[in-house]
């Protein structure tokens, strides 16, 4: 099946374990939407263990406010910042430090916190919020960008990069996660290994990302302030196939990238939810509908492929 997308990509599908558990190692990027990540803490007292006690503490609170912020507004925020440290603390999964420091007297720290899906769920439903749908398979998007000179950039500041980034969809219904282009990254991944297919440094980067699907989205300026994308690859929701041109009502280069983002973004997920839909359908036992065109000459004609038709009983319904 072919999924077809705005914006090339040469695709590399690669299968790969998923950590689990109730504590883990902070990934570079958290999926999950009913976990926030980046939660900063900073807390003294007598000693930095005590330090240490309080901004376990106070993380969960300042969590709870952001994760309704994010799912909801600033007002479902405030209403889950009234509860107390006995209603919160049930409602935990995990905690996972991403960085920290610890001097006399002081703990400083930076995590992901995790909350329970089906005990915040309620609340959030009560208030009024609008509940994710269930998420599909990551994937994560290397965008590579082909200035005007030929140059081939991967992790510089660049328009194509910025579009993708701009999405903030790693906590979407299908979760895009683009590299951060830190230090390992760019030590790890160049434009000369994208080039020669270098499978050793793709594989570092996937399984730094903990995905099971890569894509790699090629991209160049196209005259008129268009960009060409090209995208090709397999993906749990079928082929991806994209080498199309995005020109924007602008004739700006940068939000013709944006379009070419948004584009594929929309048509993964549109992809995801007809797929449920059958799911769905067939678990139910509910008969699919199947639009067919038969030519015919005149009513003998009909009359006989009325007769076949009205002898399958699998197409009784839709007559």
């Amino acid at each position: 099946m072919k999924l077809k997308v705005a914006a090339v990509l040469t695709g590399i599908f690669v299968l790969g374990a998923l950590m689990s558990g109730p504590l883990r190692a902070s990934g570079p990027i958290e999926t999950n939407p009913y976990a926030q990540q980046g939660v900063d803490v900073d807390e003294q007292d007598v000693s930095a263990k005590i330090a240490k006690d309080k901004a376990l503490i106070a993380v969960q609170m300042k969590a709870i406010v952001a994760l309704g912020d994010r799912l909801g507004n600033e007002q479902v925020g405030a209403a889950l910042g009234k509860m107390d440290q006995k209603q919160v603390m049930p409602l935990l999964k995990s905690l996972s430090i991403e960085k920290e420091t610890i001097t006399p007297g002081r703990y400083q720290g930076t995590f992901t916190v995790r909350f329970l899906p089906e005990k915040v769920k309620p609340l959030l439903s009560n208030l009024g919020v609008q509940l994710p749908e269930e998420q599909g398979p990551p994937m994560m998007i290397i965008p590579v960008w082909t200035d005007e000179n030929g140059r081939m950039m991967l992790w510089e500041d660049n328009l194509w990069r910025k579009a993708w980034l701009d999405l903030n969809a790693s906590q979407a219904q299908i979760p895009i996660i683009v590299p951060l282009g830190d230090q390992d990254d760019t030590t790890t991944l160049s434009p000369t290994d994208i080039t020669n297919n270098n499978v050793v440094n793709l594989e570092a980067i996937r399984r730094r990302y903990d995905v099971k699907t890569m894509l790699i989205a090629f991209a160049q300026p196209s005259p008129g302030g268009g960009i060409h994308a090209h995208v090709v690859g397999d993906s749990p929701l079928g082929k991806v196939t994209i080498d199309k041109i995005y020109t924007a009502d602008t004739h700006q280069l940068g939000d013709s990238a944006v379009a070419a983002a948004q584009r594929f973004q929309q048509l993964i997920t549109d992809k995801f939810k007809a797929d449920q839909s059958k799911l769905i359908a067939k678990a139910a036992g509910e008969p699919l509908a199947l639009a067919v065109s038969i030519p015919f000459a005149g009513p003998s004609q009909w009359n006989g492929l009325r007769s076949r038709i009205l002898a399958a009983p699998a197409l009784w319904d839709l007559m």
